[in-house]
């Protein structure tokens, strides 16, 4: 049986579409809505894992990954 191991995935609304990005891999996917979105950077995450080798997924993961907000003053 295949280990889960879970990824971050930031999604935001982008013109007609919603666009999914993981940043621990740096790889992004687009989908219609944000569930598509979701679900079509799953599939690419799957594939990625699939077909890279181990020293190409070490060289691509920022293992330590901070998302935090930052006030900044505008005007």
């Amino acid at each position: 049986m295949k280990r889960l191991i879970r990824m971050t995935a930031v999604i935001e609304r982008e013109d007609d579409g919603c666009v999914a990005l993981c940043p621990e891999l740096d790889i992004a996917s687009q989908g219609l809505t944000i569930e598509e979105a979701r679900a079509n950077l799953t599939e690419a995450l799957t594939l990625f894992f699939e077909t890279a080798d181990s020293s190409e997924i070490s060289r691509r993961m920022h293992a330590e990954l901070l998302v935090t907000q930052v006030e900044v003053p505008v005007g």
